[in-house]
């Protein structure tokens, strides 16, 4: 070499060898070394290379240092106080952002006369600053790496420099080996090396060139430090569209090129990396051509095409690389480095089909991973639940959403419209394992909330008479019994559902009835068994042995129970109420449908289910023993969910006809939308107690949150639609909703309450005065549709015909629907939507106690509200614990640059 660089070259080069690329003796100094990217890799490599680091530079940070394991990096405001602070270097490592890259390399180049090298890790620099680089570093004679690339490293000297080449884990995949790697991706250099060392191989210097618009350490300047390298027997390329670098360059030694992005072809813009952008005479076909000629084949290579010579092969595809090295070098009568390092089968280090039976090609079975993964696998084995990362949740939501198209709403996945078809408490369990319940969950739910429905004896019935008897709307009378429900009230439910899931977490359970499951294993410390059992003040609580006696009544299984009925000890009705709860959450837990956070919180969850349901009874109807007149071991035997809520409502068992439009009403109430105001509620009130410490997040008061959000417009339109259907069939005689041969003409009445509407809009426009809503009819409407349909309304229509079922009701209101255009009072067929079928429905169902007395107006009105609160507690369940589990601190706020003054 001499002063000009290594002769024979038309342009400065100063790395002879492969080894002059990352030695030993190198010593560097990287700008910007407190930058996010810098402060994860520079320590690593500053430690596999034995602290080859000097120091660093942060303009505004001198005197900080950047802590590594094997010391300290002192930290300057630039590279001259560095200098004059006594340390040297000779390599640069630039992490600046783009715009910063060229006074970077330009700063490097005047202060320091020692410097041979840089590094350049920063992607996109512009095209005039690169060529200033290029001019600055050739006057100067200095090597540019880069940009856009992840530096060099060398096996043998165990070094690197400027970027993540090897990983976080560089002494894992960086293999001393007989063979240099020059790539234009950073990331697939580290891949090829791994997968290299699968066949045998390991490597000498390797290369990430980047693959900005300029490529400052090209092929060329590869292939003479490459033939100069003693070390290196072969080389691997990798290799994208773009530039003619590559182009007659003798390597001299055999060499496998990878040639990739043929798609890149048909794009007429660049992607990826910025010089990848096929054009005329350099796209991916135009260079697979230029290796086939220099190597001497006629086709690509494949396992089942395995086409080389001695001069090399060219493949498409990187799993293909070792095989094809293989190859080629076996032309030549030479060996792998080494013996082979498993294969590039797919080995899956864990498992988890979903419960999903897959074809036995896709359902491999797992292997034991090599340290020091296995041992962190291990631990990852001992936890249980899904990990949800935490994100800014203003209008959103991961339980539910509402289709634009169709305006229904799925939660968790399921259709509304399908969970209309489901048991009610299939749907009380969906929000918080966020699948459908079986037979045994959902027997284990009836029980659990079987439990808090009376409320005889507590605090929580005097505060919800005195708010009935104030005249409060329903949901306000139910808020009143939720507020009570603090965290103090389930303190001691949700510590034994923690310690049950800590006891069983690793053990192997699959699903919480799985009863045949061997727990003698798992043993209670005194303190743990203190937990569970009952105190001396809850000798005479007659619940806990209710829920035993229903447990078995019902046929339902718990490994839970049964471990903790095995440990002889009288259980509280707390532990109890864990037990239940763990059982319906542990299979979604292992299948990470669900967090450990929402598995824990369950026993809350299912309280605050039975204390509202139990709200909307009348304090008189709770008794000692019994509720409404059903005696306690009934209820807990044999009550379902939709019992309870029809008791709830009418003060009666339903039978199975009459349970079922309640099942339907709920499942398609449950949600609304992440939109809805009743979501909002919820959702502000996990937000403003701060989801970032879940343990201060009061879940009875985002319920609360949830029922303050909702009234007479929002929730109360069923209620209004049941006043508007009792004034409309007013002096009718009407005997039987449900006979389609009732003899009233709905067409007629329709028609006389569509004229007067309209002579009333025309009143009211003429006043200047707001015209009245009409409940039932309006929302959801599709625009440019002449007729509209809310699907809900429609699913509830078609199912009701398949069964051979009529409703007066429902029937008038699609005659009102039609009447109101046809008279002119409205400009096209309006919906009639979910909170008329509430009321038509509800009113069919409750017509003959209503006709013969037992039950008035008012009564009618508080169902229609009701019912719409049912199924809005379950909807609410899930934001509550959606953002519970994903939200932030306060996220839901609007910022105040968003909000408006009305004067």
């Amino acid at each position: 070499m001499n002063a000009q660089g290594i002769a024979g070259f038309p342009y400065y080069l100063g790395v002879n060898s492969l080894t002059d690329l990352a030695s030993r003796g190198d010593r560097v100094c990287v700008l910007n070394i407190l930058g996010g990217e810098s402060r994860q890799v520079t320590p690593t490599s500053h430690a596999f290379s034995g602290g080859n680091v000097v120091f660093g530079t942060s303009p505004g940070r001198g005197g900080q240092k950047l802590k590594t394991s094997v010391g300290d990096i002192p930290v300057f405001n630039n590279v001259r106080e560095g200098l004059n602070a006594g340390f040297s270097f000779n390599t640069g490592v630039v992490y600046l952002p783009p715009s910063g890259v060229r006074d970077g390399v330009a700063e490097l180049i005047r202060v320091n006369p020692q410097l041979k090298k840089i590094v350049i890790v920063t992607e996109k620099i512009a095209v005039h600053d690169a060529r200033e680089i290029r001019a600055m570093a050739q006057g100067a004679g200095v090597d540019i790496i880069g940009g856009n690339c992840l530096g060099v490293a060398d096996s043998w000297s165990r070094v690197r420099i400027g970027g993540a080449l090897g990983g976080d884990f560089p002494d894992e995949t960086l293999v001393q080996g007989t063979v240099a790697i020059f790539s234009n991706s950073g990331g697939f250099t580290t891949t090829i090396a791994q997968y290299l060392g699968t066949e045998g191989w390991g490597t000498t210097t390797l290369v990430s060139s980047g693959k900005d618009v300029y490529i400052h350490y090209g092929a060329r300047d590869f292939a003479h430090a490459f033939r100069n390298d003693g070390r290196s027997r072969a080389a691997v390329l990798y290799v994208e569209p773009g530039g003619y670098y590559e182009r007659d360059v003798d390597f001299g030694k055999p060499v496998v090129a990878c040639v990739v992005g043929r798609w890149k072809a048909k794009l007429t813009r660049a992607v990826g990396h910025a010089g990848a952008m096929a054009g005329a005479g350099d796209s991916a076909q135009d260079k697979e051509r230029w290796f086939m000629e220099a190597f001497g084949v006629d086709a690509l290579f494949t396992p089942e095409n395995p086409v080389v010579s001695r001069k090399g092969a060219v493949v498409t595809n990187i799993a293909h690389i070792p095989d094809a090295l293989t190859a080629v070098m076996a032309a030549g009568g030479a060996k792998p480095d080494f013996a082979p390092r498993g294969s590039l089968s797919l080995k899956p280090w864990m498992a988890n089909d979903q419960g999903i039976a897959l074809p036995a090609e896709l359902a491999l079975p797992p292997v034991i991973a090599p340290e020091p993964y296995a041992a962190q696998i291990a631990v990852l084995g001992q936890q249980v639940g899904a990990v949800i990362a935490r994100q800014n949740m203003k209008d959103k939501s991961g339980a539910s959403v509402m289709d634009s198209q169709t305006q229904v709403t799925s939660v968790h996945g399921h259709s509304v419209l399908d969970l209309a078809l489901q048991p009610l408490q299939a749907n009380f369990a969906l929000p918080l394992v966020h699948e459908a319940a079986g037979p045994n969950d959902r027997a284990m739910l009836d029980i659990a909330v079987a439990g808090e429905v009376n409320l005889v004896g507590d605090p929580i019935l005097v505060a919800v008479d005195a708010a009935r008897a104030a005249g409060n709307s329903p949901n306000t009378v139910m808020a009143a019994a939720a507020s009570i429900v603090g965290p103090r009230r389930v303190e001691r439910a949700l510590a034994c559902t923690r310690a049950l899931i800590d006891l069983f977490a690793g053990s192997g359970l699959q699903e919480g009835h799985h009863v045949e499951f061997d727990s003698s294993a798992i043993k209670l410390d005194e303190a743990t068994r203190a937990l569970f059992t009952a105190r001396a003040d809850e000798a005479s609580d007659t619940h806990p042995a209710a829920m035993l006696k229903a447990v078995t009544a019902r046929g339902a299984k718990s490994v839970f129970l049964d471990f903790l009925l095995r440990q002889d000890i009288v259980l509280s009705r707390d532990a109890i109420l864990a037990a239940i709860s763990t059982t319906i959450a542990w299979g979604p837990l292992t299948r990470k449908r669900i967090s450990r956070l929402t598995a824990e919180t369950l026993p809350w969850y299912l309280r605050l289910y039975g204390v509202m349901v139990g709200a909307t009874i009348p304090a008189e109807r709770h008794q000692w023993g019994v509720l409404a007149g059903i005696p306690q071991a009934e209820r807990y035997g044999s009550w379902t969910m939709a019992d309870l809520c029809y008791l709830a409502m009418t003060g009666k068992k339903p039978s199975d006809e009459q349970a079922l439009p309640l099942q339907l009403l709920v499942g398609l109430l449950i949600s609304n939308g992440p939109g809805a105001i009743s979501a909002q509620g919820a959702k502000g009130a996990v937000s403003a107690d701060g989801p970032q410490t879940p343990g201060r997040v009061q879940i009875n008061k985002a319920m609360v949150g949830f029922l303050t959000h909702t009234g007479y417009s929002h929730g109360g339109n069923g209620f209004e639609g049941m006043a508007f259907l009792l004034q409309q069939f007013k002096g009718q005689a009407l005997m039987d909703p449900s006979d389609p041969k009732h003899g009233l003409d709905l067409k007629a009445m329709a028609t006389v309450f569509a004229k007067n509407y309209k002579a009333e809009k025309a009143a009211a426009k003429e006043a200047g005065l707001e015209l009245r809503a009409l409940p039932g009819v309006h929302h959801p409407v599709f625009k440019g549709k002449p007729v509209n349909h809310d699907p809900r309304e429609v699913f509830i229509a078609e199912f009701m015909a398949k069964r051979g079922s009529y409703n007066v009701f429902h029937a008038y209101y699609r005659e009102l629907a039609q009447a109101l255009y046809d008279v002119g009072a409205t400009p096209y067929v309006f919906c009639v939507n979910i909170d008329a079928v509430i009321a038509a429905l509800l009113l069919a169902l409750l017509w003959p106690d209503y006709t013969s007395g037992e039950l008035s107006e008012r009564d009618l009105e508080t169902a229609a509200f009701t019912v719409f609160l049912y199924g809005r507690m379950i909807g609410a369940a899930a934001e509550i614990d959606d953002h519970l589990n994903r939200g932030r601190n306060m996220d839901t706020r609007t910022p105040e640059s968003q909000v408006a003054f009305v004067a």
